[in-house]
């Protein structure tokens, strides 16, 4: 075990926040049964507006709990599920992981790391100057996207609080996190 589930969430409907389960299911190539952003193409709706037939690389949305302590210790009241995210996992560096990642949660699913969430506006009206609280720079002056991680489904399952993550790297060279 590399990590575990701290909590799960869905919202059938397209709201910032999500609603905390007990459980979610991830269906093979469409994401999170009962979510807004479950399907083979694209469902945000930014992103359907430019291209509605673009592969949906957005079906499970994954935020380390770390970063939910580091914004409350900043001042901010956020809980799991409060940033739009399906899953908060907790002792895995995500935003460090390599594109290509396998995420194994729980006894059967997968999941597939495609790229970074790309923080938006939508964060400040949740929480004036969390946007900002949730970027910073790398010494090269390169911005670092805290917002968590997306992926795909490669298998589905069930998915519980107190689940283990295993983690499989891809085989190098290791390709980079970017906006997806």
């Amino acid at each position: 075990m590399d990590g575990c589930v701290v909590s799960v969430s869905r919202d059938g409907a397209h709201r910032f926040s999500k609603q905390p389960v007990e459980a979610i299911s991830l269906i093979e190539g469409l994401g999170v049964e009962g979510d807004a952003h479950f399907g083979k193409t694209v469902q945000h709706r930014s992103r359907v507006a430019v291209d509605a037939s673009q592969p949906n690389l957005r079906q499970v949305h994954l935020i380390a709990a770390e970063l939910l302590d580091e914004l409350v210790e900043q001042g901010f009241d956020v809980k799991p599920a409060n940033l739009g995210e399906n899953v908060t996992t907790r002792s895995i560096d995500l935003i460090g992981l390599p594109r290509g990642t396998l995420l194994h949660l729980g006894r059967e699913a997968v999941v597939e790391v495609t790229g970074l969430r790309n923080p938006c506006g939508q964060i400040d009206a949740f929480a004036p100057g969390m946007l900002k609280a949730m970027l910073g720079k790398r010494p090269d002056g390169e911005i670092v996207r805290k917002a968590g991680i997306m992926g795909i489904v490669l298998r589905g399952g069930e998915v519980r609080v107190g689940d283990a993550i295993g983690v499989e790297r891809p085989p190098e060279p290791y390709l980079p996190l970017e906006r997806v």
